[in-house]
């Protein structure tokens, strides 16, 4: 298992990633700077939207799973509604927006879209 940078750090590259290529990406939610979680909604500005969150793979590297797999999505209410309350539920948790019509996420970890 390789080491895991700063949240903080991992959330910057993540936000300059998807500016560079043309999106919006914005902090919406300030968590712990060395080890919080990160919840990641992708707007795609047409109602609709997706929500990753980190998991573990079979052999313990983290990942990201799209909650649709869970139901949630793609109305872009619906996500903000479980972004909402997982904000409630987790004060160290960081959430990031990324606006962008193609509804690219702009992870590099490996994401399990439930397909």
């Amino acid at each position: 298992m390789t080491p895991r940078l700063p949240t903080r750090l991992w959330v910057e590259a993540l936000v300059h990633r998807a500016q560079v290529a043309g999106a919006a990406g914005f902090i919406v939610q300030h968590g712990d700077d060395a080890r919080g979680d990160v919840l990641l909604k992708v707007a795609r500005l047409d109602g609709t939207a997706a929500v990753y969150t980190p998991t573990m793979n079979m052999d313990g590297e983290r990942i990201f799973l799209n909650l649709r797999v869970q139901g949630i999505g793609p109305d872009e209410k619906d996500v903000d509604r479980y972004v909402t309350r997982a904000r409630q539920r987790d004060s160290d948790l960081w959430i990031v927006e990324i606006e962008d019509r193609h509804g690219r996420h702009f992870l590099t970890e490996d994401v399990d879209e439930g397909l």
